[in-house]
């Protein structure tokens, strides 16, 4: 007999296990299934181990940078296996946390595959290819995630080629390091490794590096990298991959000639792949998109009362647009009347040195809707925390509607700007105008003075430079 529930959520990801505690918060009887570790791929494969590792990278870099602080100590090392250790136990902490709030919410949880069996809020649950559990549930929320994407001739052997999860527990630190691709991921495990000493070599497809940042931004990053050492190819096309004993060759054409670059390692940093094989989508109204399931702004797919949400229903791929959007769809569910889901103020965070954080659009697409603008900017190093900080890389950068006043988008990088983000962020969904920016005061010596300065450069009004 089944077991039946208001709600099922399958997948226990950002999106997954917030889902489950609001509906369960709005008094329904939910089970979440999962097919591996509570808490998904951000939590135990992702964003929160790829943190710890670059905070103990960070750290090196620090210690390496002593005696620019007036310090000195001797023989600064690292050691791997520990750095590892911390990071893999960060997330165990975090993943046993999902597995607290699954119990004080009274939520059921399901360890297995979970897929759609046939209409009526049918779903079967196998482990190793032997039922577990048949559930019926009023409405299902699929959170399958995604995985990392894998390019013909370069499949990941766990040796020589890895994804960002061999990555996260390297069993060396590669002398010579091939990355292809130089979006968040890419981005974040150059410079990691590059911390800890590898030669790093990035190879993207697209005419810039992060080619989702503003134009300023991935020209500001491509230089930093390229002075910290690292080789940054862009507009280049892998032609080939050939792994050797204990090498791996990558065959590059860029700008119309032939190069190769020999490493001991090869990270695949391409983007991702939803998650939607096997989960019952066959014979449902359920669209598929480029691997991604089609929803409107409040989760809704073809099926009725099949809903999805977080990197299965598409971009922007980020923990707290899951998060978010599982508010929204539950919400939404429990009929609540919430406003659909607005991807427009999301902020993405990259977390290399230097740190990049965004939030809205960019010069060059505010001007391709047709907006008149006017653009701020504002240098870390005309800021006073930032000089004591030791940390001048990087600036702030604005951008207004003319006509309005509308804050359109906010760019950054530089230090802690991940942290600084949020600002920009809730002033867009306050739909803040340049006024209110310019009248809020903010903490002196603080980075985030930088904020008010570029909306003040953005209105001839700057202060300090």
């Amino acid at each position: 007999m089944a077991d039946n529930y208001d709600l099922v959520v399958v997948g226990s990801g950002p999106g997954g296990y917030v889902a489950a505690i609001r509906a369960s918060q709005l008094k329904m009887k939910v089970a979440i299934v999962e097919r591996e570790s509570l808490g998904g791929v951000c939590l135990n494969w992702g964003c929160i181990p790829a943190k710890a590792l670059l905070r103990s990278s960070e750290i090196f870099h620090i210690m390496n940078s002593l005696d620019h602080y007036g310090l000195a100590a001797d023989n600064i090392r690292f050691d791997l296996a520990k750095v590892v250790k911390r990071s893999r136990g960060v997330a165990a902490q975090l993943s046993g946390g999902v597995k607290f709030l699954m119990k004080k919410n009274n939520i059921t949880v399901i360890d297995g595959f979970a897929k759609l069996a046939g209409g009526g809020g049918k779903i079967s649950v196998e482990k190793d290819g032997k039922p577990v559990a048949d559930l019926v549930a009023k409405n299902i929320i699929l959170a399958t995630g995604a995985r990392a994407r894998v390019l013909p001739g370069m499949e990941p052997d766990g040796k020589l080629i890895w994804t960002y999860k061999e990555a996260l527990v390297p069993d060396t630190v590669p002398k010579r390091l091939i990355v292809i691709g130089s979006g968040a991921i890419g981005a974040e495990f150059a410079s990691f490794f590059r911390d800890l000493g590898s030669e790093v070599t990035i190879i993207e497809a697209l005419d810039r590096m992060l080619p989702v940042e503003d134009a300023e931004v991935s020209a500001f990053v491509k230089k930093s990298f390229e002075k910290q050492g690292m080789k940054v190819l862009v507009g280049a096309s892998v032609k080939s991959v050939k792994k050797g004993a204990s090498t791996v060759t990558a065959t590059v054409e860029v700008d119309g000639k032939i190069q190769e670059f020999e490493a001991e390692r090869l990270i695949l940093a391409v983007g991702i792949v939803g998650n939607v094989e096997g989960i019952g989508l066959e014979g449902t109204k359920i669209k598929v998109e480029r691997t991604h399931i089609v929803v409107d702004g409040f989760g809704r797919t073809g099926e009725p009362n099949v809903f999805a949400i977080g990197d299965i229903a598409g971009a922007p791929w980020l923990a707290h647009k899951a998060s978010h959007e599982a508010i929204t769809c539950v919400e939404f569910i429990a009929g609540l009347d919430p406003h659909p889901f607005d991807i427009s103020n999301i902020p993405a965070c990259t977390y290399c040195r230097p740190q990049v954080a965004a939030v809205g659009l960019t010069e060059a697409k505010a001007k391709e809707l047709g907006y008149e603008v006017k653009v701020g900017r504002f240098p870390f190093i005309g800021n006073g925390k930032a000089i004591a900080l030791g940390d001048t890389e990087g600036f702030t950068k604005t951008v207004f509607d003319a006509k309005t006043g509308a804050l359109l988008g906010a760019h950054m990088v530089g230090p802690e700007v991940t942290e600084m983000i949020q600002g920009y962020t809730i002033a867009r969904t306050l739909e803040t105008t340049e006024a209110e920016l310019m009248h809020t005061v903010f903490p002196h010596p603080t980075v985030s003075e930088t904020m008010h300065e570029s909306v003040l450069d953005a209105y001839g009004r700057v202060i300090h430079i």
